[in-house]
């Protein structure tokens, strides 16, 4: 059961994820609400309970690991199907191990915005309800303030789910959770010749598009640890996260991830890896190594497909070229050289016009060409891309328009939630709320909100987060 907290209030909620589950965003701030949406109360028919499962964490075996802050109060239909809901921070649980069960502010924040940050850039994402708080101490590196984030998905099973009952040798109950999922969530895989193969291909399926759609935006997640990859395909556990600011394709968003295992760059081979470490799981239920194989090369064709398709959006590409490959590699090339934002480039790239005279093509290009250091290197590549346009005869004004509606001018910036997180932490949720509604529109345009699509302030490179984040 949760554990209540002391004197809980309302820091913001997300009208869109009320919506899905038939909720009217004006309630949630109710007394009435935030108890039960702290813990405090819990409704008459639900059951809570904590998720046993075990996992690989950066690469290692960990053992049994398991809901330690998460309570999940039951399941509610929407008008869109049924949502778990799940209150993390909201006491201990038989798997809260060395810890407190408690979530704190910054944290509870950070997961909120980016749940729906996320589900407003189109990328398949757990939901975040709202986020109460309190005023009751918790330790983490320093004395932090309690609160519960509450989270919503239609199911938060996860890869680690299944390597538990495996590597605990647990055969009918492995049996028990495919069966459920397979039924529950995918019943059309109930008639494949082996219905655990098919499973485990649309779950490898879903996982490279995904995937493909974090590096669309720049998106690292930080702590993809199997514990951490829900079987339906969508974006689980927002911690140590980043959006790519200057372009670097080693990045590494997470400080504790000293060796660089989730990087921006190995988000790809270590989703596959993750995969892989899912098909072991399932194996005694497949029955043939060579099946599970063939389920898993899915990846890397499913990936490629999807990263190809979003990335033509975000050139404003309507049709495939034999060259399209490499003007890409020269963008991200170039990119990499000069440090470029990630987000800032693609979003000015939709502005730049194809047939501008010679002499004014440094003016019109200024707001995209003055984000590199070597303006030579970004004509010649931009020389190259008008050419790459007029073969297709692009119009300017459609394909800006196409160009935005992909190419977000908001992300979340860790600078950006930061501010929010310590305006929250002197009882201001304010800018919590305000950025949130940004966030909501990230392709509009909504220029009294420029500020939030600025190049990072000087203080922001000095920000870190980890696991504790």
């Amino acid at each position: 059961m949760p554990t209540p907290l002391p004197a809980p209030y309302f820091v913001a909620a997300s009208a869109p994820a009320a919506r899905l589950v038939g909720l009217d965003p004006a309630d949630l701030a109710h007394e009435d609400f935030v108890a039960v949406f702290t813990g405090n109360d819990v409704p008459q028919r639900a059951q809570p309970l904590a998720a046993v499962y075990s996992g690989h964490q950066f690469g290692h075996w960990a053992g049994q690991l398991g809901d330690g802050r998460a309570i999940l109060l039951g399941d509610i239909a929407g008008p869109d199907g049924r949502m778990e809901l799940q209150l993390k921070g909201a006491g201990m649980t038989p798997y809260s191990r060395m810890g407190d069960g408690r979530a704190v502010l910054r944290s509870s924040i950070r997961e909120f915005l980016c749940s729906e940050a996320m589900a407003a850039l189109g990328i398949p994402t757990t939901r975040a309800l709202m986020v109460t708080g309190s005023n009751q101490g918790v330790i983490r590196e320093t004395m932090e303030t309690a609160a519960v984030v509450t989270r919503m998905a239609p199911s938060f099973v996860r890869f680690g789910s299944f390597e538990h009952w495996r590597y605990n040798n647990k055969p009918e109950e492995l049996r028990t959770l495919a069966d459920y999922v397979i039924e529950t969530f995918y019943p059309a895989l109930a008639d494949a010749p082996n219905p655990y193969v098919a499973l485990l291909e649309e779950v490898t399926r879903r996982t490279a598009r995904m995937i493909a759609h974090w590096q669309a935006v720049g998106f690292m997640h930080g702590v993809m640890n199997t514990d951490n990859m829900s079987i339906l395909g969508i974006t689980l556990d927002y911690g140590p996260f980043g959006f790519m600011e200057a372009f670097d394709v080693d990045h590494i968003c997470n400080h504790t991830d000293q060796g660089g295992r989730y990087s921006y760059a190995n988000q790809v081979p270590v989703g596959h890896w993750n995969c892989y470490a899912l098909a072991n799981a399932l194996l005694p239920l497949i029955g043939d190594q060579e099946a599970a194989q063939a389920a898993l090369d899915v990846y890397i064709d499913a990936y490629g497909e999807k990263f190809d398709e979003l990335l033509h959006a975000k050139l404003g590409l309507k049709s495939t070229q034999e060259n399209d490959r490499a003007l890409a590699d020269d963008m991200f090339k170039l990119m990499q050289a000069n440090h470029v934002d990630f987000t800032l480039f693609f979003r000015r790239l939709g502005e730049l016009e194809v047939d501008v005279p010679h002499a004014q093509r440094d003016e019109a290009d200024a707001p995209l060409r003055d984000l590199f250091l070597d303006r030579a290197a970004f004509d010649a590549w931009a020389a190259q891309y008008r050419d790459r346009l007029r073969l297709e005869g692009s119009v300017d004004a459609a394909r800006r328009v196409a160009m935005h509606a992909v190419n977000p001018k908001y992300v979340l910036r860790n600078y950006l939630a930061q501010v929010a997180i310590e305006k929250a932490q002197n009882g201001d949720f304010d800018e919590v709320r305000r950025l949130l509604a940004v966030l909501e529109r990230p392709f509009d345009d909504q220029p009294e909100h420029d500020s939030y699509a600025a190049l990072p302030p000087d203080w922001a490179s000095h920000l870190e987060v980890s696991c504790s984040s």
